[in-house]
C-alpha cells in the first residue's frame, strides 16, 4: 500500500481512477474532470501522449495535453495519471503527472522502465497483450531495482483464440498476482471489452475478485470522440457505475479512498 496525492492504493483502499482516453480539448476534458470527482473518483486519467496501431491516427496533443491535465489537477485537485511512452519526454510528464503509466506496449521496453524508475515518480504498468504474468513481474522488476517501489500492476486483457470480444480480460491475474507480489493490482476494463456494455459487469467482476483499483475510460460524448468511443462511458452514467462498483469492492473488503 502507498499514497499518491493523499489517496492510498493497496490494502484496504481501493483506487476509481476515471477519465478520457485522450485529451481532445479544454472543454472535454474539464467538464470529464468535474464529472468523475463528483461522481466518486479517485485519479484523473487522461491521455497526452497515445500509442495508435496506425502511424495516421491521432496521436495526441502532446505539450497542449500535459498543459489541459495541469490545469484540471488545479481545479479538481485530483492527482493525474498518464502515459509516458518516450524517455525524452520524461520531464516534461513528471511536471504533471502524479502516476505514469506505461502502456501494453511498453511493457517490456526496459529502457523505459528503467528511466522511470529512476525519477521516483509511482508507475501504473501494463500488462502486455501477450505477456505472461512472469514477464509482467519482471518488468516491474526493472522499476523496483532502481529503487522505487511504487509500482501498480495493471491487467487488461490478453490475446487468445476468442473473437467475439476484443481481448480476454483475466481476472485470475488478479488474485495470483497478489499472492505472488506485494504490488497493488488494478484492472482496465475498458481495453479489454472494446465495448460500452460490457465494461459495467467486467468492472463489477475486478471490484469483487479484489482487485486493488480500476481504470476506466469516460467521455462527454463518446460518439465524438476522437479514438476507442465505443469503450468510453457516458459522463451521466458515470455516477451511478461507481456506486456499484463500490458497492462490489466493499463486498471484498475495501473502500474507496478519496481525499
Amino acid at each position: 500500500m502507498f499514497e499518491i496525492g493523499g489517496r492510498r492504493i493497496g490494502g484496504g483502499n481501493f483506487a476509481l481512477i476515471a477519465g478520457p482516453c485522450t485529451v481532445e480539448s479544454r472543454e472535454q476534458l474539464l467538464e470529464t474532470a468535474r464529472a468523475v470527482k463528483d461522481g466518486g473518483a479517485t485519479m484523473l486519467r487522461g491521455g497526452a501522449y497515445k500509442p495508435r496501431t496506425s502511424p495516421y491516427a491521432f496521436q495526441g496533443l502532446g505539450q497542449e495535453g500535459l498543459r489541459l491535465l495541469a490545469e484540471a489537477k488545479a481545479e479538481t485537485g485530483m492527482p493525474i495519471v498518464t502515459e509516458l511512452m518516450d524517455v525524452r519526454d520524461i520531464e516534461a510528464v513528471a511536471e504533471v503527472a502524479d502516476v505514469v503509466q506505461v502502456g501494453a506496449r511498453n511493457m517490456q521496453n526496459y529502457t523505459l522502465l528503467s528511466e522511470i524508475g529512476r525519477s521516483g515518480l509511482p508507475v501504473l504498468l501494463k500488462r502486455g497483450l501477450a505477456a505472461t504474468l512472469e514477464e509482467l513481474l519482471m518488468a516491474a522488476e526493472y522499476v523496483l531495482k532502481e529503487g522505487n517501489e511504487q509500482v501498480i500492476l495493471c491487467e487488461r486483457g490478453i490475446r487468445t483464440f476468442e473473437t467475439a470480444y476484443r481481448f480476454t480480460l483475466d481476472l485470475m491475474a488478479v488474485p495470483t498476482l497478489q499472492r505472488l507480489s506485494h504490488l497493488p493490482v488494478v484492472v482496465d476494463p475498458s481495453h479489454a471489452a472494446g465495448r460500452r456494455d460490457l465494461v459495467g459487469p467486467l468492472s463489477l467482476a475486478a471490484a469483487a475478485v479484489g482487485a486493488d483499483g480500476i481504470i476506466v475510460e469516460v467521455h462527454p460524448n463518446p460518439e465524438e470522440a476522437i479514438c476507442d468511443g465505443p469503450q468510453q462511458l457516458r459522463l451521466e452514467d458515470f455516477a451511478e457505475y461507481a456506486s456499484l462498483v463500490e458497492r462490489a469492492a466493499q463486498i471484498a473488503g475495501k473502500a474507496f479512498s478519496n481525499a
